[in-house]
């Protein structure tokens, strides 16, 4: 594997684990089995090897969203699937830990791949409600992007939950929830 891979794979574990603040360039080159001067030839610094390692991670998510919601069905199948996809709660999300980060809140250019995934992955959800409710498969008053919020803050809130109780079972109980809330959404009939 490449020097520059290495060094991207190693920035995406180390910020999952750590965060922003908590990865120093030093432990990135120590994970990678890279020097120093290895790390600057392919990156401008740390902010420039973050900014790519977050990017990957934020690609890595979408593709995993996309798989659930594309497997077919109904949008409250589809919207569901996304729900219950197995995740390891105490881990959290890779893109989502970013923005419990104040280095990473304070730059624009290191928010921006958390922003634009959490804005395609609402959208996305978005598109998905809308063509239930046009299909008459949900109530026609719900609306699409506030309930794609919804479902996109109920995964984010119950990593935290989860992280708090140092237990699965809060997240758990947060996707239940939210299942049965969007189930309760069905049109009569449908």
């Amino acid at each position: 594997m490449e020097t520059s891979e290495r060094l991207i794979e190693s920035a995406q574990a180390l910020l999952w684990e750590r965060g922003y603040i908590g990865t120093s360039p030093k432990a990135i080159q120590e994970r990678a089995g890279a020097g120093q001067g290895s790390m600057y030839h392919h990156f401008r610094g740390k902010p420039d090897l973050a900014v790519t390692a977050m990017r990957r991670s934020a690609a890595q998510l979408r593709a995993q969203a996309e798989e659930q919601i594309a497997r077919g069905g109904t949008a409250l199948e589809r919207a569901t699937a996304y729900l219950v996809r197995e995740r390891d709660a105490m881990r959290g999300c890779r893109v989502g830990r970013m923005a419990m980060d104040p280095d990473v809140i304070a730059s624009p250019e290191l928010r921006a791949p958390v922003e634009e995934t959490f804005a395609w992955l609402t959208g996305h959800l978005a598109g998905v409600i809308a063509e239930g409710v046009a299909a008459g498969e949900l109530r026609p008053g719900l609306d699409p992007h506030d309930t794609a919020a919804a479902i996109v803050a109920v995964v984010q809130g119950g990593y935290v939950l989860a992280r708090a109780a140092d237990s699965q079972e809060p997240f758990d109980a947060a996707v239940r929830g939210a299942v049965a809330l969007l189930a309760a959404q069905a049109a009569p009939g449908a």
